[in-house]
């Protein structure tokens, strides 16, 4: 039995289900400014939500191009993801847990793509995890209760340097002194920071589900944990955003890529044979970012570093930036990077040897 009170979203309800307390009507965003401060004066980051981005219409015909240029290259690499996790499941009985919010499209494809593809009805929840918090441990134990004897598989779009990983290892580690028989092994759809066995690619490469917020992940927005709202024995909350009927292509994006499958299961499925099922965290990204941390900072918080294309463009979208690094400015995956960094008048600079497609850097009021 689903609990009451859960946030809505504009997916359908056999594409997934967001354990999320629905915080609609009560909570309120905070401007660019009051968060920052909030944030950099050491509130946690999820006890305020930012004012969504509405996209200009340079930016939106962006987005839309990078989906119709894309859509084939991302539906092949969520065929070959899905057949790596039913290999390393050894088992058909999975429950998919994608990580709120950017999961949530990617969760959503990999469950269409195993029903279609495969045969394979995989449920789909998709529940809240936050650096310096962990996992949303009332959301795993209920998924557990209703699923006691299925293999747990966490979904998420993109990887940076590794904070969500760390965090989900952390839960897991805590959630299993409990006997829920978790495994940590995250699905993503692109491992850039390389710090995921499970992955599509591990380029660093634009997600075009990346480009947006609520409008391209069902209506919802970040996830929420402040103790005003949310209760001991709650899931973490999340609004949804009805006002922005209109501008939803969440589902959209979904369907254009699912449309591929046909053309694209083929390739992945060969690769999957023909390829490691997992790969080794060589942590890779994290100590780029540690080094530049080391470089660009009087500090040393490498939470203001947001590495990949993925990060960098959520940087841009909702947080204050100093400056974005790009390794060329040419890539199709920086394009939409370039537009949102003239509209924020933040400076772009080209790091030829960058690990990482781009990097994304947080004003503190320690740069060097």
């Amino acid at each position: 039995m689903i609990a009451a009170g859960l946030v809505k979203s504009s997916y359908s309800e056999e594409d997934i289900t967001f354990l999320l307390k629905d915080l609609t009507e009560s909570f309120s965003e905070s401007t660019l400014e009051e968060r920052e401060k909030a944030v950099q004066t050491g509130a946690h980051y999820a006890e305020r939500l930012p004012v969504e981005y509405r996209p200009s219409e340079e930016y939106t015909g962006l987005y839309k191009e990078s989906v119709e240029k894309t859509k084939e290259q991302w539906s092949y690499f969520i065929g070959l993801l899905t057949m790596r996790i039913r290999l390393n499941a050894k088992n058909d009985d999975v429950v998919l847990v994608s990580l709120a919010r950017a999961g949530s499209p990617v969760g959503i494809l990999v469950r269409r793509f195993a029903k279609q593809k495969m045969g394979l009805d995989w449920p789909h929840y998709s529940v809240s995890i936050l650096r310096g918090k962990g996992m949303d441990e009332n959301a795993l134990r209920a998924i557990r209760k209703w699923h006691p004897n299925s293999r747990i598989q966490f979904v998420d779009g993109w990887t940076g340097k590794g904070a969500i990983q760390t965090e989900l290892t952390k839960s897991v580690l805590s959630l299993n002194e409990e006997g829920m028989g978790l495994s940590d092994d995250l699905a993503v759809l692109a491992d850039p920071g390389a710090c995921s066995v499970l992955f599509g690619t591990r380029e660093d490469l634009l997600i075009p589900s990346a480009c947006l917020n609520a409008t391209v992940s069902g209506l919802v927005s970040r996830t929420i944990l402040n103790e005003r709202f949310i209760g001991a024995g709650d899931f973490h909350g999340a609004k949804f955003y009805g006002e922005l009927k209109e501008e939803d292509v969440s589902n959209d994006f979904i369907n254009q890529i699912a449309e591929c499958f046909s053309r694209t299961a083929e390739k992945a499925e060969k690769e999957a044979c023909s390829t490691p099922i997992t790969a080794e965290r060589t942590w890779q990204g994290k100590m780029e970012v540690e080094e530049l941390g080391r470089k660009l900072y009087s500090g040393m918080d490498y939470h203001l570093i947001k590495p990949g294309v993925g990060e960098t463009t959520r940087v841009l979208l909702r947080r204050d930036p100093w400056k974005i690094l790009v390794r060329s400015l040419d890539h199709p995956s920086v394009q939409h990077l370039l537009v949102l960094a003239k509209e924020k008048h933040t400076p772009v600079e080209v790091v030829p040897d960058l690990f990482y497609r781009a990097i994304g850097l947080i004003k503190s009021g320690s740069e060097i």
